[in-house]
C-alpha cells in the first residue's frame, strides 16, 4: 500500500532522514521504533504532507505522492494522529470530530455511530469541551477524529505518550480492533514492547537510518532490540 524508496529530509537545518526505504503492506500494522531524535516522526510528518523531503519517493497505492499538501495527503484516505493529541481545547467533542470530516460531502452518521461505539467515553462526553477531557479521552478523540475521514491508511505518532498503563492497554486494543476493519496503521510508539507485540513489521530507525527490520515477533527475539528497547 505504502512504498518509501531512499527518503531523506532535512528538518531544522540537519539531516533527519538519511536515506530510508520501507514498505507497509495493505491491511497490516507496521512500526517504527527508536530513540526520540531517530527521524521517526518526521518520516510521518513528511508522508503526511507537512514537511517536504529533500529526495527520494514516497508512493501510495501505486501512485506518488512525493511533496503533495496536506490537504491532497487527506483526500487520498491517509491520515496522522499526531504525537501530543492536538485536539481543539476550545471546540467540543463532537465539533471535533466534525472537523475530522471536513474534506467529506456525504453523511457522516454512520461514522459518528462507529467512533461513539469504539470510544463510548466519547458519547458520554459529545458536548463536552476538548480541553476538558483526560489525556486517555483526548487520544481516543484524536484518533477518533483520524477515523471520520475513512482511512485507508492511519499513521499513529506516540498514541500511548503520558498515558497510565490501563488506557494504554485500551488504546492498543482500539488499534487492533481499527486494523481488523480493514484500515492499515504505520505506528510510531516508545512502548517497543507493546507496538512489536501488535506489528506484523518492524523497522529500528537509529539517527535517520533504518538499522534493522522484521516481523514483530523477531524483533521481539532480537538481543539488540531487548537491550536497547525492550529494557532487557
Amino acid at each position: 500500500m505504502l512504498r518509501i524508496t531512499d527518503l531523506k529530509v532535512n528538518y531544522g537545518g540537519i539531516e533527519a532522514v538519511k536515506g530510508i526505504s520501507f514498505t507497509v503492506p495493505e491491511k497490516s500494522i507496521v512500526t517504527l521504533i527508536g530513540a526520540n531524535g531517530a527521524g521517526k516522526s518526521t518520516t510521518l510528518r513528511t508522508i503526511a504532507g507537512l514537511v517536504k523531503p529533500r529526495s527520494g519517493k514516497i508512493e501510495f497505492m501505486g501512485e506518488d505522492i512525493t511533496g503533495k499538501g496536506p490537504e491532497d495527503i487527506v483526500a487520498r484516505k491517509i491520515t496522522l494522529v499526531p504525537e501530543g493529541r492536538k485536539i481543539f481545547p476550545d471546540l467540543t467533542v463532537l465539533e471535533n470530530l466534525k472537523i475530522g470530516a471536513y474534506l467529506r460531502k456525504d453523511d457522516i452518521t454512520d461514522d459518528l455511530n462507529y467512533v461513539f461505539d469504539l470510544f463510548p467515553r466519547l458519547k458520554e462526553r459529545s458536548w463536552q469541551l476538548g480541553g476538558t477531557l483526560s489525556g486517555g479521552e483526548q487520544q481516543m478523540l484524536a484518533v477518533g477524529r483520524a477515523l471520520m475521514s475513512r482511512p485507508k491508511l492511519m499513521m499513529m505518532d506516540e498514541p500511548s505518550l503520558g498515558l497510565a498503563p490501563l488506557v494504554v492497554r485500551n488504546i492498543f486494543e482500539i488499534i487492533n480492533e481499527i486494523n481488523k476493519q480493514g484500515v492499515t496503521i504505520l505506528l510510531i510508539e516508545q512502548n517497543a514492547n507493546m507496538a512489536l507485540k501488535v506489528a506484523d513489521m518492524g523497522y529500528v530507525l537509529e539517527t535517520g537510518r533504518i538499522t534493522l527490520s522484521g516481523t514483530g515477533a523477531e524483533l521481539l527475539e532480537n538481543e539488540g532490540v531487548k537491550a536497547a528497547y525492550l529494557g532487557t
